[in-house]
Formats: C-alpha cells, sequence, structure tokens
C-alpha cells in the first residue's frame, strides 16, 4: 500500500510542481521517448538476468504492494512452534517424522495456512527437523548448517533488487541515448521554423527528464522497497532456528520459544504474556483435536 501511496506522491509532486511553472502536460507526451527509454531497459535486463531471478523479481515486487510479516503471523509461528516442541518433549524427535515427511498432511503444520504459504521457511524447518531426526549432529554444528541455509536463501532473494538497482543506475544514461537521438532529428530539420525546432528540442529533453525520473523516482525506491522486504522476511526463518537450537540443547518448550520469541524486532515481536496466552490456545485446541479423533 505504501509503494502506491508513494508513486501517486511522486507523479503528483512532479506534474503539480510543472503546471504550476506554467508548463503544458501535452509536451511531456513523447511516446517515442518512453519506448526508447523503456524498451531498452527491458533488454538490458533481459540480457542481464536469469530467468529464474527475473520470475521472484514479479513476485518480489507483487510482495512489496503488501506488507512485511506482522505481529499475527509471529504469534501463529511461535503458537505452532511451541506445539511441535511439545510434541519432542512427550514423543521424542522420532513422534515427528512422519509430520515432516509430508508437511501438508501433518496435523499440526496443517492448521497453519500462513506458515504453509511460505514454502521456503516450510522446506527450513522440514530439512533441519530431519537432521535432528537422523542425529549425530553437535549443537553448533547444527548453529552453522541453518546459517548456511539462511545466507544460501537471503543471497538468493536479494538478487532481483540488486538486478534492479542496476537498471535504475542505467536509466539517466538511457534518457541521455533518446535525448541525442532527439537531437539528431533536430538536426535533421535544422531549416524548419523555431516552432518545430524548439518542439524537437523539448521532445529530447523529454528523455532526459524521464531518465532521471524513472531512476531516482521509481524503479531506485522500488528496489530498495524490495531489499527491505527481504530483510523483514529473514526474520522469520530466524525465528525457527532460534527455537530449534534451544529445544536440541534440552531446554523446556516454553524457554525455547523465549528464544525464538527474542529474535524478534520489537515492532512484531508479540509480548511474553501474549504469546503464551495463543500458545496455551493452540495446544488446547490441539488435545480437543486429538481427543475427537480418538
Amino acid at each position: 500500500m505504501l509503494l502506491i501511496v508513494g508513486i501517486v506522491v511522486v507523479v503528483a509532486a512532479v506534474l503539480g510542481g510543472y503546471t504550476m511553472a506554467g508548463g503544458a502536460l501535452l509536451v511531456l507526451n513523447q511516446p517515442s521517448e518512453f519506448v526508447v527509454i523503456g524498451g531498452v531497459a527491458v533488454g538490458t535486463m533481459l540480457i542481464g538476468t536469469p530467468v529464474s531471478v527475473l520470475k521472484l523479481t514479479v513476485v518480489q515486487i507483487k510482495a512489496v504492494m503488501g506488507g512485511p510479516p506482522g505481529r499475527s503471523e509471529y504469534v501463529e509461528l511461535l503458537s505452532m512452534l511451541y506445539q511441535i516442541f511439545k510434541q519432542v518433549q512427550q514423543g521424542g524427535l522420532m513422534s515427528l517424522e512422519s509430520h515432516f515427511e509430508d508437511p501438508p498432511k501433518s496435523p499440526i503444520l496443517s492448521r497453519y495456512p500462513k506458515f504453509m504459504k511460505r514454502h521456503d521457511a516450510v522446506d527450513f524447518l522440514s530439512d533441519s527437523f530431519k537432521v535432528l531426526i537422523v542425529g549425530g549432529i553437535a549443537p553448533h554444528d547444527l548453529e552453522a548448517l541453518m546459517d548456511e541455509d539462511i545466507k544460501a536463501h537471503h543471497d538468493e532473494a536479494l538478487r532481483p533488487s540488486a538486478s534492479l538497482n542496476k537498471i535504475g543506475d542505467a536509466l539517466p544514461g538511457l534518457g541521455i541515448v533518446a535525448a541525442v537521438l532527439g537531437i539528431v532529428i533536430t538536426m535533421g530539420h535544422i531549416d524548419a521554423p523555431p516552432e518545430e525546432i524548439g518542439h524537437h528540442v523539448g521532445a529530447a529533453l523529454v528523455g532526459t527528464f524521464l531518465g532521471v525520473l524513472l531512476s531516482y523516482g521509481f524503479v531506485q525506491p522500488i528496489a530498495q522497497s524490495m531489499e527491505h522486504r527481504v530483510n523483514d522476511d529473514g526474520y522469520y526463518c530466524l525465528c525457527i532456528k532460534a527455537g530449534l537450537l534451544a529445544i536440541y540443547k534440552g531446554n523446556p518448550p516454553a524457554i525455547a520459544i523465549e528464544f525464538a520469541r527474542r529474535v524478534l524486532p520489537h515492532s512484531v515481536r508479540p509480548s511474553f504474556e501474549e504469546t503464551e496466552k495463543f500458545c496455551r490456545a493452540a495446544t488446547s485446541s490441539s488435545q480437543q483435536v486429538h481427543a475427537q479423533a480418538a
């Protein structure tokens, strides 16, 4: 939502200031400049960006239209982890093997749709628990393993914003290309009346204007927003990692959840009382489901 609001503010400020100074809006309507700048920008991105990154770019641009994980999503995550940790405490790690062999069919995991939509987090939790089930790994080695997994995913998720930033850096130059082409056209009409020459020069300058505006007003801010979103999303797996390490070291479920809660930023971190309340509610609900099934 803030992305859309920001775009509207940028457009309104530029066009509003331009018209206040007496500018005519129709002068800015230069389709040929849009074709040159936009077409070359898209083409260079296609040349220099792998298909997987292009697909991820589209996904992340859609994601920034919304917002990062909020408090409710982390409350759900902590509640789910608490149920899993209680299962470990009561039945041991092997009792969770079936849950992570097919997560969508798990009686615990399937009750948390927001978590199940995060395929990277599902894979991270499943793969990490499978390592625990296999056994024979020291806590510090488990931490190093999870850190490598998180880093690999984080580096991959940052590639779209880096690619978009490079396009943003290139746009002022592409605006100059469009302006030079406009000057070439102007020179071809050097014997024309002053009004026509002025029109061609104005069209050429619009190219420079568009290149700079698209770069600093749209593309680079969107790339920065994508980078912030990736960093915000990273706390989700960090929360899982902290809880897993704590439970693997022998801490009781409530303490393991506290380790997981403390890695979250204050803007989205549930309070201790709030977390405890929802964990107990989730456990009671799970017990009722099991009782009905029995």
